[in-house]
This record gives structure tokens, C-alpha cells and sequence, in this order.
């Protein structure tokens, strides 16, 4: 098993220490963007809903926007969005995670590669690689800061947030972080080979956050602790362990947003009351509400701090995300009047 999680710098120890979020924004199949309160009011998808698109030309010049596929312009708008709302002209890093990346232009330039003769236009190639979307925030906003993109397929951006965690512990203010997976024809016939059934389907969505080291009158909520595992033989004893390091009790949990399976069986919400032995606990599949992609626990991060802001008497939430079998991510949310 091999794993990544956020350790406490040692004047901390002592302390409640909590990474703030100051702003949050996602583009996704809900009506999440600039949409304070949509968690209270969404609804589970069904199969073939749509991207609810918001108007780019607020983000994006015009002339840069025609030649951006959907992954990008929902990633650029995002971050836009999450700048404006805190305040902030330039984040002190980027960090990007994403499970498969700018598709739409790698299937453009994989097809060009098999129909154009001679030379190919660079454009598709340029902008099919992983690191596209951090790149082309960077761009919009003038950053020279720390950029960097993960890949690790359903824990990409839990890798991603553990970095922007590690960056504040170095001293880094303000972190722009988020996620981004968008979803093509392509999909569906692969998903279909593979026997993959849900209510909600393959979606697009993309969710990003400043992470910032103290606490604002923006703080939306704090981020107590989060873990990215690989090779997991046990997922029950990984998630125990994970709340014991954080002296959080089953009892003190509000609610828990999960995806996949914990103990091999199709019923996530028994899984968890077995588990942690609360009959009551609420849980629930954040993929009824996000659909399937691979970095839709940013979805659920998002929907957690929100959940926070408008309902008061949530104090900590658990996002566990077992999309793939043998991965988990962990992520502790927690009020900041908790």
C-alpha cells in the first residue's frame, strides 16, 4: 500500500489546526455555480443530464474562449470565479488535479493522426496533455507561482489538495486548488463494454477552492486532514485509522459523503452505520448529485463547505471517496466554529 497524507507541522500539534477555504466554485451538471445554498436544494441526476454552462465571456476574453475545449473553460471560469470571490488577484500556487485529463482534445489530435497526411497541427497535441488546465490558468492570470497538476485517476485531487495543504504548512498563504474532468462520446462506449450501470451517468465537472492559512470573514469552512491511499487491502480499518489520528469520534460525525463501496457491497449508507456503529449517521452518495468522473470528490468537498455555511449545526463532515476499488481518498471537513 502506498499513501500520501498531511502531517502536522510540530508547533501545531497542540492546537486545532485547520486549512480554510475562502472561496469555492464549481461547473457541473447541478446549478452549483454562484449558487450559494445549491446543496440544500439539488437534486439526484438522471442519465443523459446536461453541463450547466454559465456565461463565459465573463471569465474568458472571446477571442480565447473559440479555442478552448469544455475542460478548460470550465476550469479558467472556476478559478476566475474563486479569485473574485476572495478577493484575490494572485494566488501564491496553482494546483490542478484531474483523472484522465483534456479528452476531447486528445481524441482530436489522436484522429488527426490517423486522417491528416503530413505534418499535424500542433494545437490538439498542445492542449491535450494533463497539464493543460493549470497551465492555462496560469496564463489568464499572469502567475510565475508553483504550478502543478496530479494524475492518480480517482485520487487525483486529493493529491491535490494534500499538496496545496503542504504548501501552507511551508509558509504559502493563498492556494488556488481544484479539480477538472470532462466527459466525451468515447466514454460511454467504453463504459458500456465494461458493464458500468448508474442512475446518474458519465458527467463533466470541475471545482475549485482557495485554501488559505488563516481564517477570513470569506472562510467557508476548514479542512482538518485528508489522505490519498493506493493498494488499500482494508478500507474499513484505513477509515478508522484515519479518524483516530484525528481524535474524531464516529458520534461527532454529521454526515458522511461517500462514493464506491467500503465492504464490497452495493449499500454505502449500511456500510458506514456498521462501520463506525451509528444506526442514525447520515450518508450519503455524493455521485447521485455529481454524476461519474473521476475527480468528483471536489464535487463533494464542495458541497460539504456549503452544507456548513447554511446549515449551522453541521460540524463535521467525512468525505470518502472508494470509486476504484483499492483506491481511497479521505478528506475531514470541519465547521470553523467546530
Amino acid at each position: 500500500m502506498f499513501y500520501l497524507s498531511a502531517n502536522r507541522n510540530p508547533k501545531h500539534l497542540s492546537i486545532t489546526y485547520l486549512y480554510y477555504i475562502s472561496a469555492a466554485s464549481t461547473i457541473s451538471h447541478q446549478p452549483a455555480f454562484r449558487n450559494a445554498g445549491f446543496s440544500g436544494v439539488i437534486e439526484p441526476l438522471h442519465a443523459g443530464s446536461a453541463l450547466i454552462n454559465p456565461d463565459y465571456k465573463e471569465y474568458i476574453e472571446p477571442g480565447l474562449l473559440r479555442r478552448m475545449s469544455k475542460i478548460l473553460r470550465m476550469s479558467v471560469a472556476c478559478s476566475g470565479d474563486c479569485l473574485k470571490q476572495g478577493g484575490i488577484e494572485q494566488p501564491d500556487a496553482i494546483v490542478v488535479g484531474t483523472g484522465l485529463g483534456c479528452l476531447l482534445d486528445t481524441e482530436k489530435f489522436l484522429n488527426n493522426a490517423l486522417t491528416v497526411k503530413g505534418l499535424l497541427p500542433p494545437t490538439s497535441f498542445i492542449q491535450s496533455t494533463h497539464n493543460t488546465m493549470a497551465g492555462q490558468i496560469s496564463l489568464s492570470l499572469g502567475n510565475h507561482g508553483y504550478n502543478m497538476t496530479h494524475t492518480q485517476n480517482s485520487i487525483s485531487f486529493e493529491n491535490a489538495l494534500l499538496d496545496a495543504m503542504l504548501l501552507i504548512d511551508e509558509g504559502e498563504k493563498h492556494i488556488l486548488v481544484g479539480a477538472a474532468d470532462e466527459h466525451i462520446a468515447l466514454l460511454d462506449e467504453i463504459s458500456a463494454q465494461l458493464n458500468i450501470q448508474s442512475d446518474c451517468g458519465l458527467t463533466s465537472g470541475a471545482s475549485f477552492f482557495i485554501l488559505s492559512a488563516e481564517k477570513s470573514d470569506q472562510t467557508l469552512a476548514g479542512i482538518k486532514d485528508a489522505e490519498a491511499l493506493g493498494l488499500v487491502k482494508n478500507i474499513p480499518e484505513q477509515i478508522t485509522a484515519f479518524l483516530d489520528r484525528n481524535n474524531v469520534n464516529p458520534d461527532d460525525l454529521d454526515l458522511i459523503l461517500y462514493a464506491g463501496s467500503v465492504a464490497g457491497t452495493e449499500d454505502g449508507e449500511k456500510d458506514f452505520q456498521s462501520l463506525l456503529k451509528m444506526k442514525n449517521l447520515p450518508v450519503l452518495d455524493y455521485m447521485k448529485y455529481s454524476g461519474i468522473y473521476p475527480t468528483a470528490s471536489a464535487f463533494a468537498l464542495h458541497m460539504a463547505a456549503d452544507q456548513m455555511q447554511h446549515t449551522r449545526s453541521i460540524k463535521n463532515i467525512l468525505i470518502c471517496n472508494s470509486l476504484i476499488q483499492h483506491n481511497l481518498g479521505l478528506i475531514l471537513v470541519q465547521s470553523v466554529e467546530a
